[in-house]
C-alpha cells in the first residue's frame, strides 16, 4: 500500500510540474496498484496513459491482467486480453491461469492452458501449474494425465530453495550440522522449504528478533496462510522475500493484504 501511494504521488507531481512521464513509470504504478488491490485507481491510470499519448506495451497489459486476476475479475481479465493489439506472451497466459486456479474457473482455465502450452511446451512450471489447477477443481483424472505428460517428456521439477539468516542455513544443503533433525521435521512440514526455514528460525531465535527468510520462488498460498498463523501463535515478526515481493507477517496478517 505504501509503495502504491508513493507511486501515485510521483505521477501527481509529474503532472503538476509538466514532467514527461515515460512508459516504465506507469509499469511501476500499475504493479504497485495490483499488489494493493486498487482496481479503480489502476483503471484511472490506464485512461491516463492513453490520454498522454503513450502506446501501452505488453508490460502494461500484463500488469492490468495481473491486477484484475488478483481482484478475482478473471472474466474481465480474459476479455481484456482478447482486445490486446498483439499476441499475449506466456507471462500473461500464466497470470490468467493462476487467476483461474484461485477462482476455480475450469472452462476459461483450459482455454488459457492450451494457449500457454502451445507457446512453452517444455516449461515444466506450466505443467505443474496446470496440474494444480485441475486439482483445485477436483479434476483428478486430468491432473493425473498432466503428471503423466511430465514423465513422458522427461521433465524434472527444480525444487525450491529458502535461506535464513542463521549460520548460513539453506534448505537443500544437507551438509548442515543439523541436517538430519531438519529433514525429520520436513516430514511434518510437507517438505516446503520456507516452512522448514521458519521452524529453524523459531528454534534458534527469540522475540523480538524478526525471522528473515529469502525464497527463490513465489510463495504459495498454503505457506502464506501457514506463516500468518505462525506469526500470530508465536507472536513473531516474519519477513519473507520471494521471487516477486516482500511479505511482512505480524500478528496473523501480511503486508501484502493477501494479494499474492
Amino acid at each position: 500500500m505504501i509503495l502504491c501511494l508513493y507511486a501515485q504521488a510521483c505521477i501527481k507531481l509529474a503532472c503538476q510540474d509538466k514532467i514527461i512521464v515515460y512508459h516504465v513509470t506507469f509499469v511501476g504504478v500499475f504493479a504497485a496498484c495490483a499488489h494493493s488491490g486498487l482496481v479503480f485507481e489502476d483503471r484511472r491510470y490506464w485512461s491516463s496513459i492513453i490520454e498522454s499519448g503513450i502506446e501501452p506495451s505488453i508490460e502494461h497489459y500484463g500488469c492490468m491482467v495481473d491486477l484484475l486476476c488478483r481482484a478475482c475479475l478473471v472474466n474481465e481479465a480474459y476479455n481484456f486480453v482478447q482486445t490486446m493489439p498483439f499476441s499475449p506472451d506466456p507471462v500473461i497466459w500464466r497470470t490468467l491461469l493462476i487467476g483461474c486456479l484461485k477462482n476455480k474457473m475450469l472452462h476459461i482455465g483450459e482455454i488459457v492452458a492450451e494457449q500457454l502450452l502451445a507457446l512453452e511446451p517444455l516449461n515444466i512450471e506450466n505443467y505443474i501449474l496446470l496440474s494444480n489447477f485441475y486439482a483445485s477443481v477436483s479434476q483428478w483424472e486430468k491432473m493425473s494425465y498432466v503428471r503423466k505428460m511430465i514423465k513422458e517428456k522427461s521433465m524434472k521439477e527444480v525444487p525450491g530453495c529458502t535461506s535464513i539468516e542463521i549460520d548460513g542455513f539453506v534448505m537443500g544443503d544437507w551438509y548442515h550440522p543439523e541436517a538430519k533433525e531438519i529433514r525429520q521435521k520436513g516430514v511434518y512440514l510437507c517438505e516446503h522449504s520456507e516452512r522448514l526455514a521458519i521452524a529453524y528460525g523459531l528454534l534458534k531465535t527469540k522475540a523480538p528478533v524478526p525471522i528473515r527468510i529469502v525464497k527463490d520462488m513465489r510463495v504459495c498460498s498454503d505457506c502464506h496462510e501457514v506463516t500468518k498463523i505462525i506469526s500470530k501463535i508465536y507472536e513473531r515478526e516474519i519477513i519473507v522475500r520471494d521471487r516477486v515481493w516482500f511479505h511482512k507477517f505480524v500478528n496473523g496478517t501480511c503486508s501484502c493484504r493477501d494479494y499474492l
